[in-house]
């Protein structure tokens, strides 16, 4: 039975059932002589034990102590004994929740050459390789072989036996995609709908806030989730860090457009910048210079239809049509309030039209920053799906 479970970065607590066998010479018996015994139970102090050990060995488990050991009458000892080892692991974090370990035992002598004690595998290496049966497979990981090799290392001389076992175990994602990537996918998707807010209603900043300090909310309580290590950054902490950023870049932008909402065409026009957009979706200032050619062109067929002479040439000349004096007849009179109310008309009529204008044309800003966001919302979401996929599929 084995079992694989994390304690600290880069360690593997291991629970593991060896099979350790092996031949003395010095304890062979004839059973006829002993009445026909052939296997009987020998404390392990009692005999001599090879000095087998796990180079990857860190710290000490908690094995529970088995002291004895099966020896049968042709030398064969028997040694079967569960062991928990805690051993080193360098793990690849960057692909995680979706990442795949690779962690070996290497099993070796600590004293003696391999000419004193060779070691050997008791089954074929593809068998081991390919038998998972006895794995708790109910747990993070996903056991996906074992394979094995043999290899000697030479130390003054003297040839040292080694056994390999690679461990290649698979993280199950589920847990971890539905507490940490579909809480932050759900709120991208909430922050590119809330566009559709009129920016001018004063709504869409507060609840591109409340996202915001949502999303951070949740960044702090799942903190700990997250393995930590000093060497590499995961993949999914950069994704947490560009999904913040988003949110930020969306909330500034959404502040620029209510913003230049506020400021009039006026402000804005001394704008280098400000200026080519006027210029590109148009101004007021036409339709202003075409009413009041309007209003001049009427105030001429007023002259030559009653016979009064005015001075039109310039644009103070049109107020001072509204100064009434007491040789006014009342026919003047009459005319200079229609003049004036006919002048009072235009300005409102052409403020609202240059308001209209003004506004549509920060609707247009807004939609092409809104463009602008999706189109990197897409690119970053599509780059990060390639970069999981292509992980998890090697």
């Amino acid at each position: 039975m084995s079992a694989w479970l994390w304690r600290e970065p880069d360690t593997l607590d291991q629970k593991l059932e060896t099979y350790m066998i092996w031949n003395d010479e010095f304890l062979v018996w004839d059973p006829e002589e002993f009445d026909g015994i052939t296997e009987i139970s020998l404390s392990s102090d009692a005999i001599w034990v090879p000095d087998i050990i796990i180079s990857e060995f860190v710290d000490v488990g908690k094995s529970p102590v088995i002291p004895y050991v099966y020896v049968n009458c042709s030398g064969t000892v028997k040694n079967y004994r569960p062991v928990q080892v805690v051993s080193a692991c360098h793990l690849e974090i960057y692909a995680f929740p979706f990442d795949r370990q690779n962690c070996t035992l290497t099993f070796r002598s600590w004293l003696h050459s391999v000419n004193e004690v060779d070691l050997g595998l008791w089954r074929p290496a593809e068998e081991i390789a390919s038998d998972t049966r006895e794995y708790m497979n109910d747990g993070e990981w996903e056991l996906l072989s074992v394979p094995s090799h043999y290899w000697t290392l030479n130390i003054e001389d003297r040839d040292y036996a080694h056994i390999q076992f690679n461990v290649l175990i698979r993280r199950r994602p589920m847990q971890y995609v539905v507490s940490l990537l579909l809480p932050s996918i759900f709120l991208m998707v909430v922050d590119v709908i809330s566009f559709y807010l009129p920016p001018n209603s004063g709504t869409r900043i507060t609840f591109k806030t409340s996202i915001l300090l949502g999303y951070t909310v949740i960044r702090v309580n799942l903190m700990d989730e997250i393995p930590a290590t000093a060497i590499k950054t995961p993949l999914i902490g950069v994704f947490f860090a560009v999904c913040m950023a988003l949110l930020v870049l969306s909330l500034a932008k959404s502040i620029f457009v209510v913003k230049l909402l506020h400021y009039s065409e006026r402000d804005v026009k001394g704008m280098s910048i400000s200026a080519c957009l006027l210029d590109k979706y148009g101004s007021t200032d036409q339709s202003f210079m075409e009413s009041t050619f309007t209003s001049l062109k009427t105030l001429d067929d007023v002259d030559q239809s009653g016979g009064y002479e005015f001075d039109l040439s310039s644009e103070t000349d049109l107020f001072s049509l509204t100064d009434v004096t007491d040789s006014d007849s009342p026919l003047e009179k009459i005319l200079q309030e229609v003049v004036n109310l006919k002048l009072y008309l235009q300005e409102e009529d052409n403020e609202r039209i240059a308001h209209s204008y003004w506004v549509a044309l920060c609707l247009k800003v807004d939609k092409l920053l809104f463009r602008v966001y999706f189109v990197l919302v897409l690119i970053y979401s599509i780059t990060l799906m390639l970069l999981w996929g292509g992980w998890t599929s090697v």
